[in-house]
């Protein structure tokens, strides 16, 4: 099965971790029948996509699981809603195809809108324009690279994330800033928000940061990870 959920509100300062534990208390109020690993340790089969944020919100969030027993889907979304905590919400779930691709390795893009704030310490002013904002979008998207140290592993690295940076728009403005739509690829690295901000300037600080989108791409498809191996779907395909 995939899940479809959505975190808003106060609880987007919860961590991934925290989410895992709500999703598995969620299962055993509804009593799923879950299918657990063999070993000295068993564990429910339960494997959650891309981490999000501490701070973070999301209309684009998944996760599988499988079942030892089958069980009617229709109620499912709903009565998973019910037993989470205020702030998750489950729009969807979907059968997948048996040895469906897991979605850390299938996902190869994300889309996110992103508040700019600016930090008047050094700008002298709390004020910023969308003009501003698109001048600096542009000269991003058109720069050749953009090499950013990062620490792994105790280490310090020098990458060039630019590869990374598919589309970005400014969006218009906020209450507190300026809104900036951003496309970025997840393969073969990831960029966080936060460094996004950083590289279009010093003076600009995350505000409100919202995922929208991931995406499955294989070929010129370009698919929901819903979409992208239903059970339904495939099986009809082989016959």
């Amino acid at each position: 099965m995939r899940v479809h959920f959505t975190e808003f509100g106060k609880v987007r300062f919860i961590s991934h971790r925290d989410a895992a534990r709500a999703f598995e208390r969620a299962f055993r109020i509804e009593q799923l029948p879950l299918a657990f690993t063999l070993g000295f340790s068993p564990r429910p089969k339960v494997s959650f996509g891309l981490a999000l944020s501490v701070g973070h919100e999301s209309d684009a969030e998944y996760l599988d699981f499988e079942l030892a027993e089958e069980i009617p889907l229709e109620p499912l979304a709903a009565a998973l809603s019910a037993a989470l905590p205020e702030g998750i919400d489950v729009p969807a779930v979907v059968a997948l195809a048996d040895r469906a691709p897991a979605l850390q390795e299938a996902v190869s893009a994300v889309e996110w809108n992103i508040e700019l704030t600016v930090d008047d310490e050094v700008t002298g002013t709390p004020m910023i324009t969308p003009e501003i904002v698109e001048h600096r979008v542009e000269a991003l998207m058109a720069a050749p690279t953009l090499v950013l140290e990062r620490v792994r592993k105790g280490r310090t690295a020098s990458e060039d994330i630019r590869p990374a940076f598919r589309r970005m728009t400014v969006l218009g403005p906020t209450e507190g800033g300026i809104l900036v739509g951003v496309e970025l690829a997840t393969r073969p690295m990831s960029v966080r928000p936060a460094e996004l901000v950083a590289a279009l300037g010093s003076e600009f600080r995350e505000g409100r940061v919202r995922r929208t989108r991931q995406w499955i791409e294989r070929g010129s498809e370009r698919l929901d990870p819903l979409a992208a191996d239903p059970r339904i779907a495939l099986e009809a395909r082989a016959s």
